[in-house]
């Protein structure tokens, strides 16, 4: 699932930035949200997995910090991202004629951002606030570690795998343009070899 979620996203980011057809906000936006997306897995699930492997789920304080402080991060800018492109497809449903002047490379620029800035600021203020209220509560309530594990991997690896295929490969124009990209690199490895 690791390796699906960063090639997918990866390709989606190649492909938009490799066809001008694709330099429009809606694919700006999913550009960056499969950058998130990536940065994501890439914050947790190495870990996870050395942990399956080796049977050790030790980290120390300030590695347990660092990977909460992105983890945040990384997790509010997917949200915010979300909710930008949300406004991205309002302005292009509801004010068609005025979506381009609306929707400018500047604005576009500002809210990815925006997003970013807010995430940032938000996780500096939770791995103050966050690790006390988390010691806290995690020694009045108890669950089971499979529950927890189940859920980590359903939100951490899961949803940002399907990112990729629920906005993008159902998408006629990222279909064409992976087509074009692929048709480049084939011709590419063609005119090497032959």
């Amino acid at each position: 699932m690791y390796v699906v979620t960063v090639g997918g996203n990866l390709l989606i980011m190649l492909t938009i930035g490799s066809d001008s057809h694709l330099h429009t906000p809606m694919y700006f936006f999913l550009s960056n949200l499969s950058l998130v997306d990536f940065c994501l897995v890439s914050t947790l699930v190495p870990k996870m997995l050395v942990n399956f492997l080796t049977h050790n789920k030790a980290i120390s304080y300030a590695g347990c910090l660092t990977q909460m402080y992105f983890f945040m991060v990384f997790t509010c800018t997917d949200n915010l991202l979300l909710g930008v492109m949300a406004y991205d497809r309002f302005v292009a449903i509801c004010h068609p004629l005025s979506y381009v002047t609306i929707m400018s490379p500047q604005l576009c620029g500002f809210l990815v951002l925006l997003s970013w800035t807010i995430s940032l600021l938000n996780a500096v203020l939770h791995l103050f606030y966050g690790t006390v209220l988390g010691v806290y509560l995690s020694s009045s309530v108890t669950q089971s570690s499979w529950k927890n594990s189940v859920a980590s991997v359903m939100y951490v690896v899961v949803t940002p795998m399907l990112n990729p295929f629920i906005y993008s490969l159902r998408n006629k124009d990222i279909k064409d343009a992976l087509r074009r990209l692929i048709n480049r690199m084939a011709s590419s490895q063609l005119i090497r070899h032959g």
